[in-house]
């Protein structure tokens, strides 16, 4: 028995592609549709203070996406001098967009200030509870920040706790402390000694990423 044969007329041909060209589309829209976000809300430490912004940690973050084939969308939202009481007043503009990682860099610059630890506290649990009641599917991470023994132990030891309480308190990952092998280490900072240099961020990458691989 023959098999039928198939003539490509220029009008099937056409046909043809045209599926082609649909499929190719759809699986392209389905590819971007699956792309989530990751965004990095912070002061300047996400904003990469004093470096390119391809240097900064988030950036970086990004590259270990790549590198392992995920298709995710760093978003860097660090905003140099910011506060929980800046970050807690523009959370809504940045809500705008859906994300499905969002990590929290906020209260060094309170803590330099003196502010209270109470009302950093309060700022930081008003975010998280905006963000989760906006999208109950978010995973969010808090990251950890620690005072220089100058601010007084009491101070220290209360600023410190704001962390790992709210972690207890809410479903978050907490990066226990974000500058973990840098902060304090000269060679590591700029001449400020606040902010990391571009080989310090790259040690800040690598804290980071660690909270990150369990939730991807």
């Amino acid at each position: 028995m023959g098999l039928n044969k198939i003539e490509f007329t220029p009008k099937r041909q056409c046909q043809t592609w045209r599926a082609v060209v649909l499929c190719l589309w759809l699986v392209t829209g389905l590819a971007a549709a699956e792309t989530k976000t990751m965004l990095f809300f912070g002061d300047s430490l996400t904003a990469g203070y004093g470096l390119d912004p391809d240097e900064a940690f988030p950036a970086l973050v990004q590259r270990k996406l790549d590198d392992s084939g995920r298709a995710w969308r760093v978003v860097n939202a660090g905003l140099s001098g910011e506060t929980t009481a800046g970050g807690r007043r523009r959370l809504d503009w940045i809500l705008r967009q859906p994300v499905d990682i969002f990590v929290i860099e906020l209260g060094g610059n309170d803590g330099l200030r003196g502010i209270d630890p109470q009302t950093s506290r309060s700022n930081l649990e008003t975010m998280i509870k905006r963000i989760l009641e906006r999208y109950p599917d978010v995973k969010v991470v808090l990251a950890g920040m620690q005072m220089p023994t100058n601010m007084g132990p009491e101070y220290t030891r209360d600023f410190a706790a704001i962390y790992p309480d709210l972690a207890q308190k809410h479903p978050i990952t907490l990066i226990p402390f974000l500058l973990e092998g840098v902060g304090g280490v000269p060679r590591l900072n700029l001449p400020d000694g606040i902010h990391p240099t571009a080989e310090g961020h790259k040690i800040v990458a690598e804290t980071v990423w660690r909270a990150l691989q369990p939730l991807l």
